[in-house]
């Protein structure tokens, strides 16, 4: 029941993973919040919201408004048979996809938790719940990494200063039950963050973006020493890997760019993992 409960639930955040990754790459939640207020009041007032919070969801397409009933996660994908209602367009398999993966990522989190392996701090009481929430949002703010910068070659600041935000309150919890402070993930974060700095600027933005920058720094924050350095090690020998992959079959160019978040997001897994071999 435990993990059906949390099936449901990352169904419903990946739902929301879906709008946040669709507007911050778009960056179209302006265009469709009806103004509720005196036009200057309403400007100043909507610079300061995220693209993601601004009205309803909509067709890609014809831009219709949805109803909640073609809202409901993955199951009005299938009761629509991947249509919009009013357009019938082909709903983008993006959708569905990252539901079902946010929920399966529920899942799998908490029977790693429950598993105790070594890279979970193993709390007890109020603590190991809050680890679990913590875990599950860092897992979805690395998912909307992941297939944002994939599709959209964008990392999403949300996802990032959400996760950064999770990270800073997982060393939190962990200081108030051992009363022991890592700082190696502070010192991973600095260095990771500084080592990918250096990359913008030797390469003029070219090789790598700020995001890449943003989500180094994450990761130190959750890796810590020396795990940093496998999950980068895994993430370039990856990136160069597929890269020369896509090179030799015409896929890309030499000069053509190729998001590495989700390299380095699949180099944070690898770092996490490698505590249990």
């Amino acid at each position: 029941m435990i993990y059906l409960l949390l099936f449901v639930l990352g169904l419903c955040v990946g739902s929301f993973l879906n709008v946040l990754i669709y507007r911050e790459a778009k960056d179209e939640g302006l265009r469709i919040l009806k103004p509720a207020l005196p036009a200057g009041r309403l400007k100043s007032f909507k610079k300061w919201l995220p693209s993601w919070v601004r009205g309803r969801s909509y067709c890609d397409y014809c831009k219709k408004k949805l109803s909640w009933f073609d809202n409901i996660p993955l199951l009005s994908f299938i009761l629509l048979r991947g249509r919009c209602r009013f357009c019938q367009k082909n709903i983008p398999l993006q959708y569905p996809l990252v539901e079902f993966l946010t929920g399966v990522e529920f899942v799998w989190v908490y029977f790693l938790i429950q598993s105790q392996v070594n890279f979970f701090s193993r709390f007890e009481g109020f603590f190991s719940f809050l680890s679990l929430l913590i875990w599950l949002g860092l897992g979805a703010c690395f998912l909307a990494i992941f297939i944002a910068d994939l599709r959209y070659q964008i990392i999403p600041d949300t996802a990032v200063l959400g996760a950064v935000f999770l990270s800073f309150l997982r060393i939190l919890a962990n200081y108030r039950y051992t009363a022991m402070l890592n700082w190696s993930w502070f010192t991973a974060a600095v260095l990771a963050a500084l080592f990918f700095l250096g990359l913008v600027l030797i390469t003029k933005g070219k090789g790598m973006g700020i995001g890449d920058v943003k989500l180094a720094f994450l990761m130190g924050l959750i890796l810590g020493f020396p795990q940093i350095l496998y999950a980068l090690s895994f993430a370039f020998l990856t990136g160069a890997l597929f890269g020369g992959i896509l090179i030799i079959f015409g896929k890309k160019k030499l000069k053509s760019q190729i998001p590495f978040g989700p390299f380095l997001v699949l180099g944070t897994i690898f770092g996490l993992l490698f505590e249990i071999i």
